[in-house]
């Protein structure tokens, strides 16, 4: 069995900040084929799908469809604040390569 992905508690503080849930939203997390390497992350505010796996922490939802949810196993959702930007980032122990920027993967 596969492990679901997680969620850092400062991916869930980010999303609490920006309000996600007080607006009805949930981060959305996808992989679709595409990018430099195969695979791209796909990370949005989105409205929860009944069918979506669902990862809750500090008042704060974050979704993954099922067609995603295999490329996801065991990866880790977490939030970064760098000199170079603030982003969502995903650690995932399933990608073999990745771009420079990290918004792409092959497994």
């Amino acid at each position: 069995m596969q492990l679901p992905p997680s969620v850092t508690p400062r991916a869930f503080d980010r999303l609490a900040e920006i309000g996600a849930a007080d607006q009805g939203q949930a981060l959305r997390v996808a992989v679709e084929g595409g990018g430099c390497s195969g695979f791209q992350y796909d990370i949005r505010l989105d409205t929860p799908c009944e069918d979506d796996l669902k990862l809750e922490g500090n008042g704060q939802v974050v979704v993954v469809d099922s067609v995603s949810l295999p490329f996801l196993a065991g990866a880790v959702i977490d939030f970064s604040d760098e000199l170079i930007g603030a982003r969502f980032v995903i650690d995932n122990p399933n990608a073999t390569a990745s771009c420079g920027c990290g918004t792409s993967f092959s497994i």
